[in-house]
């Protein structure tokens, strides 16, 4: 698919997959968000990806949120999908990686949230803006947020609207690990390449394991399901990652569950 917003690129298994509206701050708007459900979406499809990274063009922005001119003149029957993008994230059996290159702020503060693991260059600045602009997230930025950091914490960080910096971020668990030297998308690739090791069956069920606490009895039945599979049929992943960890091998992938 050809995208305007967004770029997507993809190598040795890794999708990386970049929010490319730099002069906007990396701003999501209504066609960004849709790009970038639809590129997460075939992510999920592709049997020749195994993980994909999320992060923002330049060295500046990861992104800032939704563009508030856009969100204001927006009507019901035309709301932007960053729902159902954090969802998709969220819940899609693939493990998705925040490469965070600057800026994560309001909405894109919740983004890299709802990933599943982030690292962070140096510079990168953590802040919720939202009651600041009579603005809030009630959902997936509050819930998530207090799970990653805390209660007392995610409160500071939407009612003080305080900045945080990669290291600050990295101590109170924000992040998983602040970047220092080098490309954080290159190291954010390193991980995706290390997750790539792991059964990718294991990883979809661990994720779906994350995330049914939220999503309810869709969540649990998607569990129980995959779960019956394996137990009634047993998987060709776990025979042939036993066999390669028993004889110190790298697996044969082929033989893996996709």
């Amino acid at each position: 698919m050809t995208y305007d917003d967004i770029s997507v690129t993809s190598a040795d298994g890794v999708a990386v997959i970049r929010i490319n509206r730099p002069d906007q701050a990396n701003k999501l708007r209504f066609q960004t968000a849709k790009e970038l459900l639809n590129a997460f979406r075939e992510v999920r499809e592709d049997p020749a990806i195994d993980v994909a990274v999320l992060t923002g063009t330049g060295d500046k922005f990861f992104c800032i949120g939704g563009e508030h001119e856009e969100l204001t003149a927006l009507d019901y029957s035309s709301v932007m999908p960053v729902i159902d993008l954090y969802e998709f994230i969220d819940t899609m059996p693939k493990p998705v990686i925040a490469a965070i290159n600057g800026f994560a702020v309001g909405g894109g503060n919740v983004l890299h949230v709802v990933c599943d693991l982030a690292v962070a260059a140096p510079h990168a600045v953590f802040r919720q803006v939202g009651p600041l602009v009579g603005s809030f997230d009630a959902g997936y930025g509050t819930w998530y947020l207090e799970e990653t950091i805390g209660r007392r914490r995610a409160k500071e960080m939407w009612y003080l609207n305080k900045k945080y910096s990669a290291q600050e971020a990295l101590t109170m668990g924000l992040v998983n690990e602040v970047v220092e030297d080098g490309s954080v998308v290159d190291r954010a690739v390193e991980v995706a390449q290390t997750l790539r090791q792991r059964g990718p069956f294991a990883i979809a069920a661990l994720k779906t394991a994350f995330s049914g606490r939220h999503t309810g009895v869709a969540g649990q039945a998607r569990l129980a399901h995959d779960l019956l599979l394996t137990a009634y049929r047993g998987t060709a992943e776990s025979a042939e990652m036993s066999r390669a960890f028993e004889a110190r091998e790298q697996p044969d992938r082929k033989k893996l569950n996709r």
